[in-house]
């Protein structure tokens, strides 16, 4: 008898458990907002909510490794999206980005990802030549180069940054200068002028505040 309380007081223990861990999770709120379109899905009796994500790619690092969107597995990491002649935003986005990798040098689940946006030229010696002009450190800064269609279709309808070239003498590149920040889901989850000490400042801010979301 005595055997049958003890599993019958375990039972109500563990359903009592479930429901405070299930009850943790409801209250668990997002610090950032998540951009991009979302879309509500129904399976069965349970509603679910499923946002934009960043999708796969293949591309091509600094060092001539290839860099697949495995390598953004539970990592949090900004994006962004210049070419190596560019002589006006660049430089200012650079040497922010430079800024947030030495911040954030010892976190081992953050990366910068910056794609060029004219990959004809930006081959992998240039773009070496690049990453220690800027003090790019290996394995936390990837600069990427490959299929052009491939990167303008990222910037475009993954990471919803503009991302073109004007026809005619000079080959003029236009794309944005966003800082965009992805969580461990793939998900954008801020934006940031990449010219601007100030909004650099509060986009290193806010991936202490995404950790705090992936905490226990």
């Amino acid at each position: 008898m005595k055997t049958l309380h003890w599993l019958i007081l375990s039972n109500i223990l563990l359903v009592f458990t479930l429901c405070q861990n299930n009850h943790q999770e409801n209250k668990k709120k997002l610090l950032l907002p998540i951009f991009g379109e979302k879309k509500i899905a129904k399976v069965g009796d349970n509603v679910d909510t499923l946002y934009h994500t960043i999708g796969s790619f293949t591309l091509t690092n600094q060092y001539g490794e290839k860099i697949t969107d495995s390598i953004t597995q539970n990592k949090i990491y900004v994006a962004d999206f210049f070419f190596a002649t560019c002589q006006s935003i660049c430089p200012k986005m650079s040497h922010q980005l430079k800024r947030v990798q030495d911040t954030l040098a010892k976190k081992s689940d953050f990366l910068i990802l910056s794609h060029t946006v004219n990959p004809e030229h930006d081959n992998v010696e240039v773009l070496k030549n690049y990453a220690e002009k800027y003090g790019a450190i290996k394995g936390k800064w990837h600069l990427l180069t490959g299929d052009k269609k491939q990167i303008y279709d990222l910037a475009r309808y993954h990471y919803l940054v503009n991302a073109d070239e004007t026809e005619g003498e000079g080959n003029l590149f236009i794309h944005s200068e966003l800082f965009i920040l992805i969580d461990k889901d793939k998900r954008i989850r801020g934006v940031y002028d990449g010219t601007d000490s100030l909004q650099v400042n509060q986009l290193i801010k806010d991936i202490h505040l995404l950790d705090k979301e992936y905490q226990p």
